[in-house]
Parts: C-alpha cells; structure tokens; sequence
C-alpha cells in the first residue's frame, strides 16, 4: 500500500524532497517548508501510515516507516532529498542508513537515533476519552478536549486530526496500534551506524530537550558527517516556532 501523498512546487532537474511529519501529525503539517521549497523544486508531503488519510496497519515500526517512504521514492524516479521531523525524523533516518541510494540529501528535525525515554500514550488516552458522539463544530470538539489536555497548543494540533464530517466523527489515527508500538517509536531500532556518507543536516530546537548532550553524541556516532545546527528561541516544533529560519536553513543546505 501507497502513502497518501501531495506533490507540489516545479519540476527541476533535481530530484524532489520528500517531507515526513512526526507523530499525531500529517502532511499539512510541514506546509511552510513545502511551499518554500516549492519555489524550485518538486516536493512530496506524505501522511505516515496509521496518520492522516493513509492506510492503517499494526506495524508502526521504523523499517516499516522507512520502508514506506522508500516506496514512495521509488515510484517517483528512485531518489529524493528527504527531511523528517520528530517521528519522520526517525523514518528518514532508518531510511538512509539502510538504503543509501535512495537518498541525496537528508534533513532531520528535532530528533537523534536514540530511545528516549517520555512517552506519548497520554496523548492517546486524552484523544480515546472524548466523547465524539454529535460533534459538528471545532470549538466544541475543543472545549471537551480541553478536560483532558490543558496546552491550548497541543489540542489545536491534535484536532487537526479529527474528522468532524464522518459520521460519527472519528480520529484519523490508529490509535491503537500507536498505542501498541509506543516503545518502538520511543526507541530507536538497530541500524547500521555510519551508512549513510551523503550531505546530513540536523537541526535542533535550543529550547527542545530532544537534542541534548547525549542525543548529540548519536548524531556524530551514526551520521559524522552531519552539520548540526541549533535554532535559538525554537522548541521540538521548530518549523512552526521559527519558520522562515528553518525553510531558509533547509533550503540552503538543499540547493
């Protein structure tokens, strides 16, 4: 099965960049970059499987994550620039260290090969604990969200996920599978280090504690030839947090 994907920008003898959202995102999510880059090149914005309008399966696990993207590459001339964040982070990762040719360039946001230690099932139990039963507006949708997850923030980011024209109303997650393989998306996977010898930029949110001394350290270990670069005043969203440095950074680093 195939990513729900949108294909935007101009075509360029270049091959096209390939956007991965993070966990409890979608495509739109990375709409910013997408529209900069698009100024001179071909750009793919997929929804990860068991988020979005893509397709639901029990294995959300990272080789099949990059499995999916290198499909997705395939089916578009057999090799992408590609840049993940957070959980994309992760899928773009394992891609390059395990299928190489696939990818020139790589961009990774806010994430390290490394098994952290948080958790986000209580995102999941927040989301399966509201009562969708005659929701027709975001606002309502909102207000008995806002009894189980206080950020204002974060609930307009999971909402965005919330299909309030089905009947009944439904989450586009597979909550129960990201439930189930919550440890492997904390996590990271075995994957061999040093195999991706491209052109790797890691970029990190100063005020983000993803990519601390210790998640640099896998950075180096796994990618030496990374350029890491922090983004002051920026969190894990640092796309959304400071949009026109990080499109003009990636945009940089990808020309």
């Amino acid at each position: 099965m195939m990513l729900n994907m949108t294909m935007t920008g101009m075509d360029s003898d270049r091959p096209p960049v390939l956007l991965a959202h993070g966990l409890f995102g979608s495509g739109r999510n990375l709409g910013g970059l997408a529209r900069r880059l698009g100024e001179s090149r071909r750009v793919i914005s997929v929804d990860m499987r068991n988020h979005g309008d893509s397709f639901h399966d029990p294995d959300h696990g990272y080789a099949a994550l990059a499995g999916d993207l290198a499909q997705v590459i395939a089916a578009q001339g057999g090799r992408a620039d590609v840049l993940g964040h957070s959980m994309g982070g992760k899928a773009a990762m394992m891609l390059a260290l395990t299928q190489p040719d696939l990818v020139r360039r790589l961009v990774v946001m806010d994430i390290a090969p490394f098994a952290y230690g948080h958790s986000q099932s209580g995102l999941i139990d927040a989301m399966e604990a509201v009562d969708l039963a005659g929701l027709r507006l975001r606002s309502e949708a909102d207000a008995r969200l806002a009894r189980h997850v206080a950020d204002p923030g974060v609930r307009a980011f999971l909402l965005q996920s919330l299909d309030l024209k089905a009947d009944p109303p439904r989450w586009k997650f597979n909550l129960p599978a990201l439930r189930d393989q919550m440890p492997q998306l904390v996590g990271w996977p075995v994957a061999p280090r040093g195999g991706f010898t491209g052109p790797a930029l890691f970029l990190a949110g100063e005020d983000s504690d993803y990519c601390r001394a210790p998640q640099l350290e896998a950075i180096r270990e796994y990618f030496p030839q990374a350029e890491i670069r922090l983004i002051p005043g920026a969190g894990h969203w640092l796309h959304a947090d400071r949009p026109a440095e990080v499109a003009e950074a990636v945009a940089a680093f990808l020309d």
